[in-house]
């Protein structure tokens, strides 16, 4: 008796291979979320899908617009009053939520349907320069003013309130005798650029 067996050589390489779906919210330029997009471009695993966007003219549209990610517009309405921005978000598989100079707090609904898996950067050294009103330049002009010898970013987990969430990551920067904001906002933006996408891989192929 002769046993003929079957051997089966699978080429794994055609596999379409789910990726973990990324939204970032953003409310002005969008400088942030233009890196990001940048990072993720081609990645194998992650795929940023969605940009929204509180306000109808951030710029951050257009750079969104720019690399092929959908967009979307909501009001206070929509996302304080309403289950409407996460069912969005649900619609379209979205794992992971990143903010990207977002402004407003995020509301009680999004952080449960997202527990852990919602993250900001602020541009201070956290808890040094966080809470309501602290953003952008006001940051970087209360830094100066108070004459801090360094800066930096804190990359944090998102909760209820202003920039109290855990930490994840800071980069710290000098502050040298006589720079302006602006010298120091330059110098902030580049740890922006450097830690945020690496860091969002990090915690997304968790």
């Amino acid at each position: 008796m002769v046993y003929v067996g079957w051997y089966f050589k699978y080429d794994t390489s055609n596999y379409l291979r789910l990726k973990i779906k990324v939204a970032i919210f953003a409310s002005g330029s969008g400088t942030n979320a233009e890196k990001i997009f940048q990072h993720f471009q081609g990645h194998p695993s992650i795929d940023i899908a969605l940009l929204l966007s509180n306000n109808h003219k951030a710029f951050a549209l257009q750079r969104a617009e720019n690399y092929n990610i959908p967009t979307a517009v909501f009001n206070r309405q929509q996302l304080y009053h309403s289950n409407y921005v996460v069912d969005l978000l649900l619609a379209s598989d979205i794992s992971f939520v990143v903010l990207a100079g977002f402004m407003w707090l995020v509301p009680q609904n999004l952080l449960k349907a997202f527990p852990n898996k919602i993250v900001n950067i602020h541009p201070a050294l956290l808890p040094k320069y966080g809470g309501k009103g602290m953003y952008g330049m006001h940051v970087h002009q209360a830094v100066v003013e108070n004459g801090e010898v360094e800066t930096g970013i804190t990359i944090h987990f998102v909760d209820e309130n202003y920039d109290e969430g855990d930490i994840i990551k800071q980069a710290k920067c000098e502050i040298n005798p006589g720079e302006t904001a602006d010298e120091v906002a330059k110098k902030v933006h580049e740890l922006e650029y450097e830690h945020y996408p690496s860091t969002i891989e990090m915690l997304v192929g968790d």
